[in-house]
């Protein structure tokens, strides 16, 4: 048996998706769940004015709302539950050092309906040691299409590759490598000189190592239905293009780690916000 799956819990609707979605991939992988949730002893205000401290015994009752819901749906799956003090981010990134695979809701916040994924998800996706995938309700059904991974052509994308034909395989869905690229500003003393390109040209060199690429990864997972893409577009803009009609978006962090987005990555951070279907956010 190999390390858990483990997903955080709280009482919100995206977690109890993040849960069913945490417990189908644990079934799949043969490997055991860790539901989690962390009670954090906060005041809140009630409607009245006053103030109710949460409880242990709410928390506890949550979990046990959650193993009941997964044991219906997965009978013979080893589920494990735990009630842990503290910040839910800290505790989550703590135990992506214990886990094969971490699962979050995400919760947009602080009024702005377009940010599919709250500050708790964007933190522990930028710093966990394990793939991290954030979850939203969708309140439809997933879309037709199956996996895309987003890479960009070259050695740096076998861990975002290795994750995504694996997940394809389990699943038995295919799988698109899309590789979106621009053209490059040659820069001149003084100034940026626009440059003048023939697109066809540099997007058929770009295609060409796209299938490099993949050469390997085709020989290794046959039965994954794979087809590759190299477009000539922003890269988190086409992702989340494409997420509307897949059912999960993977990613690599190629974030530096003291940066303005911690180690996440413009790209990572941009889908991880705004995608409209589960998305794998893989260390590289």
């Amino acid at each position: 048996m190999g390390k858990p799956v483990i997903v955080g819990m709280d009482s919100s609707e995206a977690s109890r998706h993040a849960l069913d979605w945490a417990a189908d991939e644990a079934n799949l992988r043969t490997e055991p769940l860790s539901v989690r949730h962390i009670w954090v002893e906060e005041t809140t205000k009630t409607p009245d004015g006053q103030e109710s401290p949460p409880s242990r015994e709410a928390g506890e009752a949550l979990l046990d709302v959650a193993l009941a819901r997964t044991l219906r749906q997965h009978p013979d799956l080893e589920v494990s539950i735990e009630l842990l003090d503290g910040r839910l981010r800290d505790a989550m990134t703590e135990a992506a050092h214990g886990a094969d695979l971490l699962v979050l809701g995400a919760r947009g916040s602080g009024g702005f309906p377009g940010l599919l994924a709250g500050s708790t998800s964007l933190f522990v996706a930028a710093r966990a040691t394990c793939p991290v995938v954030v979850v939203r309700p969708t309140g439809t059904e997933p879309g037709r299409g199956g996996v895309v991974a987003g890479i960009r052509g070259d050695h740096g994308d076998a861990e975002v590759l290795a994750f995504a034909f694996d997940f394809a395989q389990r699943r038995q869905l295919p799988l698109l490598a899309l590789h979106a690229w621009s053209y490059p500003l040659i820069t001149m003393p003084g100034h940026a000189s626009p440059p003048v390109f023939e697109e066809a040209h540099i997007g058929a060199e770009q295609g060409r190592l796209v299938a490099e690429v993949l050469a390997g990864w085709r020989e290794r997972f046959p039965q994954v239905d794979v087809t590759e893409s190299a477009v000539r577009a922003h890269p988190a803009g086409e992702l989340v293009a494409r997420s509307r009609e897949h059912q999960l978006v993977v990613v690599g962090r190629h974030g530096e780690p003291h940066g303005p987005l911690g180690r996440l990555g413009s790209t990572s951070q941009a889908t991880v916000l705004h995608a409209g279907c589960p998305v794998a956010v893989v260390p590289t």
